[in-house]
């Protein structure tokens, strides 16, 4: 499924974690940045739109906020 919100376009955002410590906590050894995918929490609701129901993509954000009729 497509982890974009159709009502505000919201979209998965980039970014880093950095590694954990582990064995040389002491001397701050951290060299690594793992890069990673900060995905929206979109889910599938079916949705009135123009007097039709139709399934959706829609952002819990989306949900909360009332942008939605069910």
């Amino acid at each position: 499924m497509a982890a974009v919100c159709d009502i505000c376009a919201k979209g998965p955002r980039f970014g880093n974690t950095l590694s954990k410590l582990g064995k040389n906590a002491q001397r701050r050894l951290v060299k690594a940045r793992v890069k990673r995918r900060f995905d929206p929490n979109i889910q599938r609701v079916r949705a009135v739109v123009g007097g039709t129901p139709m399934r959706l993509n829609v952002c819990t954000s989306c949900l909360k906020a009332g942008k939605v009729t069910r």
